[in-house]
């Protein structure tokens, strides 16, 4: 499914907005193999349980499952690995800085192919308490059913 934008999206972490309150948002790149890539290209890729970690002034993508290539033989990825990811140094900072407050992490939420590169949306968020949930489910249920009234009215 390719974009107008030219981005077809790999993977979508849909879960990551259902439990965390996304605050920013980063484009990164990523160090993969090259059964990585292809296996990626098939949408072979699971990021519900990933998140991403600062480490000696690098970022790293942990978690994230990316099934083994089916013509890989012997030179296959193993599926559950510590990813290099490419950001800037300044980027780096800010998500240091933003996962050293309480309560904040770095989760995925999307892989995407852009230019013909792989690259990973990462968001930093909150997690959210069962109440926050429950509120944000109510609140997009009105929204749904405002939006069906109106539709239904301008019908008539």
């Amino acid at each position: 499914m390719k974009s107008a934008t030219g981005i077809k999206i790999l993977a979508d972490n849909r879960r990551a907005g259902h439990e965390y309150e996304l605050i920013d948002k980063y484009e990164a790149g990523m160090v993969l193999t090259g059964t990585e890539v292809k296996a990626a290209k098939l949408g072979r890729i699971q990021l519900r349980d990933a998140y991403a970690d600062i480490l000696k002034n690098e970022a790293w993508l942990k978690n994230a499952h990316i099934s083994e290539y089916s013509h890989g033989n012997i030179y296959n990825h193993l599926p559950v690995r510590e990813r290099k990811l490419l950001l800037h140094k300044a980027e780096i900072e800010k998500l240091h800085t933003a996962i050293q407050q309480k309560g904040l992490t770095i989760v995925p939420t999307k892989m995407y192919l852009k230019n013909g590169k792989i690259k990973i949306e990462l968001a930093v968020g909150r997690g959210k308490k069962l109440h926050d949930k429950r509120a944000a489910e109510r609140a997009k249920e009105a929204n749904d059913e405002a939006k069906e009234a109106m539709a239904r009215k301008n019908r008539q």
